[in-house]
């Protein structure tokens, strides 16, 4: 069953290293189909299936980053298969990603890199006065799903994929905006965080304070763009990521 968390695919044995992907919200693995050929040989790309979407569409949805990271913990050191591994994550899949690292950290078995993209660092406070999205009437979630173009018009267009899409994206926002910052000790794993310049949701500032949350080297980089930057972008991304992860692994 611990396979249930990953895209089905073959694992490759003959990798250097592992690159795990966690989604944005409202969106499951097949948000990385197109990453492998960019990524190229010698690093396997593992999108991660959250419950309640795609081939898990039946199960319970997870409104707790830190409830995510305990029960992937566990399938994710098995798939890796003893190869290095880093962790990659947007948005959403940041805050995942970095709760991810610290049960990682406490199994004994860190990633060699983590990359975050789009995501204030978490120990930041929220804006005060911000709308809170997962309480938000359809109509007007529908509209905020649609400023971010993220989500394809024909998804949008098609009540009958809102309907399938709308609580997702409501339970992924509800993980995000109901998250508790718990401190602790800085992570002993090298940091890339990555943002839009035009993003609203990520400034400079939120960006280079991820660097508080690591002892080992840091990394912010910025590309032109929204909150979707990465989609116009993918190519130097997807570099970014594989660079990341061979060079730590090779470290490793």
């Amino acid at each position: 069953m611990n396979g249930r968390w990953f895209a089905p695919q073959a694992a490759a044995p003959d990798t250097a290293a592992r690159l795990f992907c966690l989604p944005h919200a409202g969106a499951g693995a097949s948000a990385y189909r197109e990453w492998q050929p960019k990524v190229g040989p010698g690093v396997e790309v593992v999108p991660v299936q959250l419950p309640g979407r795609e081939a898990r569409f039946a199960e319970p949805l997870i409104t707790s980053a830190g409830g995510v990271a305990k029960e992937l913990a566990e399938p994710l050191v098995e798939r890796s298969g003893g190869k290095p591994f880093a962790l990659f994550g947007h948005s959403m899949g940041a805050l995942l990603a970095y709760e991810l690292t610290h049960e990682l950290v406490l199994a004994g078995c860190p990633p060699v890199h983590l990359v975050v993209s789009g995501c204030t660092a978490p120990h930041l406070p929220s804006s005060a006065g911000r709308e809170v999205v997962h309480q938000l009437p359809d109509a007007r979630l529908v509209r905020h799903i649609e400023a971010l173009r993220g989500t394809p018009g024909e998804v949008l267009d098609q009540p009958e994929l809102l309907e399938l899409l709308l609580p997702v994206v409501r339970a992924d926002y509800q993980l995000y905006e109901t998250y508790r910052f718990v401190d602790r000790l800085p992570l002993p794993v090298p940091v890339t965080a990555l943002r839009g310049t035009e993003d609203p949701e990520t400034t400079e500032s939120g960006l280079r304070a991820w660097d508080g949350l690591t002892t080992a080297p840091f990394q912010a980089v910025a590309f032109p763009g929204g909150h979707f930057y990465l989609n116009a972008y993918l190519d130097e991304v997807t570099e970014l990521a594989r660079a990341a992860a061979l060079r730590s692994a090779a470290r490793g």
